[in-house]
């Protein structure tokens, strides 16, 4: 588990926000919610859960309706998301592959939290969880 570092991360508040949004989510055929808490660089929070569909491919990921939230009010640049699961023990549930590409459409420097029901979490960047994403910069002089 790494620790929280960073003073400008409301860490416990933010950890708070997910946990109870998991409650929110509509998982009725999985069974398994997520929920996960975007921070902006300027401090804004913007709260998202999956949101599961009888069509399974039409499924949003929790991270997906968060920054859907973030970008319909304007937002575009953040520091961090909490991703929280109802995972227990020592596992850590990260995004799925097409979230991660979805995160890093805004960047690769920026911190993932990925918690489990327990309060444990792993921290790492988007490029961690991506490593040689295709970014807008990939389509530059093409």
């Amino acid at each position: 588990m790494a620790s929280n570092t960073d003073p400008e991360f409301p860490f416990e508040k933010i950890l708070q926000i997910s946990k109870s949004a998991l409650t929110n989510s509509y998982s009725p055929y999985s069974k398994f919610s997520v929920a996960a808490t975007l921070f902006t660089e300027d401090g804004k929070m913007f709260t998202g859960v999956n949101v599961e569909n009888a069509s399974f491919g039409l499924t949003m990921c929790a991270e997906r309706t968060a920054i859907g939230a973030a970008v319909s009010h304007g937002y575009r640049k953040f520091k961090a998301i909490m991703v929280v699961t109802g995972s227990k023990g020592e596992e850590y549930i990260g995004p799925c592959g097409a979230c991660r590409q979805v995160l890093a459409e805004f960047g690769t420097d920026w911190d993932v939290y990925i918690c489990n029901k327990e309060n444990k979490y792993r921290k790492c960047t988007v490029s961690e969880l991506l490593p040689h994403a295709f970014t807008p910069d990939s389509l530059k002089g093409s």
